[in-house]
């Protein structure tokens, strides 16, 4: 998957199925969906009968009519070849996605306690699998046995394996994904149909894409336009014939052809299919269209601290000792204390204590030691050992800790703890019997880069909230240092969904990230809800987006995707609109110019002959199409910046060149048609 980013736009297989796609779109129930096109190809059709009865009546006009009527048949073709390229880059990985679907063999448990070969495709919601080593796990499930490291290549692109375990937010895995080792028993969560790789095949290939609102707003728009100007072209005959100047079929179809926007109606569905394709090539599942919509809409957004804003692994920094107490003595204390702890935390203080102050490693097994972990009831874990109960935590988990056996927390060591909470870092306090010790700084280092990235959202009008689980005071610290805009400290499920709430109710769009089941209210409560692949299947099921990578800080660039795919839509809809207004001065001179010459200061193009501008204006919106599938497959390059900036830019570059290049367009297709004698 990762190298669908890499993939050329011209790849000769996709170029090759697009355009057979382009043909089989012919079909009129097809081009219904798309109200523009539909008139267009009306239109062929109508000049296509009128071409083949001039040929039987030899009618003089014979050449014209069939340049007219080929150039509108091309005009719809080149439309449905744009949103065929647009579906055909992800078919190919549909296909392989597929195959290894079909081929999953399951080694399926009987309620008996004994095992079935089935296929995969033959798995519903409850079965419970066994997969062992190099095995293909058959469907997306939760294990509820087992540790292994699996393949997510196939599904992620990323070839580093990962581990799947048994309980926690660990435990969900994905079919079409291998087990590299050790034996996992899984029980399958959805049915046929209805699976991860269903959804990334459907929408790989485009064929469940549903239009989104903008969209359909967008096309309801674009039928108006068409209406209208069908109307306008219907009346425009009789004035012709009162006028002594009655039009062909040919001209009054091209004429509302030209009028009608038609670029931005044969490039509309290619926008939209684009959009979804660039954020799998960054390794993202949109449930649907309307989701990419609402990231490019997005006011507010959620960010964890862990892992999205800091790099997740806090490392001891520093011990500072209690009054009356040794660094020597804090240090052996909270090493001894840390030898069982696993953690990145655990062993940094490990490391930090051998470091400064020579202390090695002891086996607690020899010391007769009892190790207390962590529990989030007590907020703290230690050590028991020849009388010593030594023990570290947060402040208020210690205070309680030394008051129930007589003793109590020093002022100085709670001024310690809020001078590294203010410095952004984490306060341990270490305590022994009755004493306090001291506290441990463990730092959290933010990435980098980061506070660049929030001001560009900020340049966006998007507002930045970090979410941690830390006291206020070391949040307010590291969102600072980060750059957020605000912060939720000590923040539980519900005090997350409580935030969307407040934000939703002043009429903001807000995306989160997730990857717990504890994330999923959330998740399901966000307007763009990104669920961490690694997470849980109820996390993954309540957001609308799935991070096939798992990397929290991608919901920026899955913002970025969602706004290019606004601004491409604004653009290109802003330049077939000026589009259309050279194309009226192109051909209304023309027509009229014979009967009433003073419309000759209209043909401000100097065109050569009233067959050679409407033919040159058909030419040019017909090709005009082919030359903008690049830039509505790849989108308009993205930068930050406000709505006004946007407007005037898309006004400056778009509206304007839209008006320009008809002009020059046309006119150099006037002299190329005129000197090989077309017309």
């Amino acid at each position: 998957m990762a190298n669908t980013r890499k993939r050329s736009l011209w790849d000769t297989k996709i170029v090759g199925r697009a355009l057979h796609d382009a043909f089989v779109k012919l079909n009129p129930r097809t081009m219904m969906k798309n109200p523009v096109m539909f008139v267009v190809e009306i239109g062929s059709v109508i000049t296509t009968i009128y071409t083949v009865r001039d040929l039987i009546q030899a009618h003089h006009a014979l050449r014209f009519d069939l340049q007219i009527t080929l150039w509108l048949w091309f005009t719809v073709l080149f439309a449905n070849f744009a949103e065929a390229m647009a579906e055909g880059r992800g078919k190919a990985q549909a296909d392989a996605l597929r195959k290894a679907k079909s081929d999953t063999i399951a080694i399926r448990l009987r309620a008996d306690g004994t095992t079935e070969e089935v296929p995969s495709l033959n798995l519903r919601s409850g079965d419970v699998c066994l997969i062992a080593a190099g095995s293909m796990i058959p469907g997306d499930g939760e294990i509820i046995e087992g540790v292994a490291s699996v393949d997510e290549s196939a599904i992620t692109g990323e070839s580093a394996p990962v581990i799947r375990e048994a309980g926690g937010d660990r435990s969900a895995v994905t079919g079409g994904t291998r087990v590299l080792s050790d034996e996992i028993k899984v029980r399958i969560t959805s049915n046929p149909g209805e699976t991860f790789l269903d959804r990334m095949i459907a929408l790989v290939e485009g064929a469940e894409r549903q239009k989104t609102p903008n969209e359909i707003a967008l096309n309801i728009l674009l039928a108006g336009l068409t209406i209208i100007f069908l109307l306008a072209v219907v009346t425009l005959q009789p004035i012709a014939i009162y006028s002594t100047a009655p039009q062909s079929v040919f001209v009054l179809i091209s004429l509302l052809i030209c009028l009608i926007p038609t670029t931005i109606g044969g490039l509309l569905s290619a926008i939209g299919i684009a959009g979804m394709d660039r954020l799998v090539q960054y390794n993202v599942l949109a449930m649907s269209g309307r989701a990419v919509e609402a990231a490019g809409d997005v006011n507010t957004l959620l960010l964890d601290k862990t892992g999205t804003i800091t790099l997740g692994n806090r490392q001891a920094a520093a011990f500072i000792p209690a009054p009356g107490v040794s660094k020597d003595q804090l240090a052996d204390a909270a090493q001894f204390s840390s030898l069982p702890d696993e953690t990145p935390e655990g062993r940094s203080i490990v490391v930090l204590a051998k470091e400064l102050y020579g202390l090695r490693g002891r086996e607690l097994h020899d010391l007769q030691a009892e190790f207390v972990p962590f529990s989030a009831t007590t907020r703290m874990s230690g050590v028991n050992m020849e009388g010593r109960i030594i023990r570290k935590g947060s402040t208020d988990a210690i205070a309680r800790f030394l008051q129930e056996r007589g003793g109590s927390l020093p002022d100085q060591v709670r001024i310690d703890v809020e001078t590294v909470a203010r410095s952004g870092g984490t306060p341990l306090v270490v305590a022994e019997n009755r004493q306090a010790l001291g506290v441990i700084h463990l730092k959290d280092i933010v990435k980098g880069g980061m506070k660049e990235r929030f001001a560009q959202l900020r340049a966006m009008g998007i507002k930045t909230i970090m979410i941690t689980g830390d006291n206020p005071l070391t949040a307010a610290a590291i969102a600072r240092e980060a750059g957020v805009d605000d912060f939720l400290a000590e923040a539980k499920p519900k005090d997350k969904m409580d935030l969307i709430k407040r934000e939703q109710a002043e009429g903001k769009l807000v995306a989160m990230t997730g990857d717990g089941t504890n994330d999923a209210p959330a998740l399901a409560q966000a307007d763009v809800g990104v669920a961490m692949n690694t997470g849980t299947q109820a996390a993954k099921e309540a957001g609308n987006m799935v991070d096939l990578d798992s990397n929290p800080t991608k919901l920026i660039e899955i913002v970025e995707i969602g706004k290019q795919l606004l601004m491409t839509r604004g653009a290109l809809t802003t330049f077939s609109i000026a589009n259309d207004v050279a194309k009226y001065f192109a051909i209304i001179p023309a027509m009229f110019a014979a009967t009433f010459p003073v419309l000759g200061a209209l043909n401000i193009m100097h065109l050569k002959t009233p067959q050679s501008a409407i033919l040159s204006a058909v030419i040019f919106n017909a090709l005009i199409i082919v030359g903008l599938i690049p830039l509505a497959l790849r989108g308009v390059s993205y930068k930050a910046m406000s709505a006004e900036a946007l407007l005037r830019r898309n006004l400056l570059i778009y509206g304007v060149g839209g008006l320009i290049a008809p002009f020059l367009g046309i006119k150099i297709i006037d002299l190329i048609i005129t000197a090989i004698h077309l017309a």
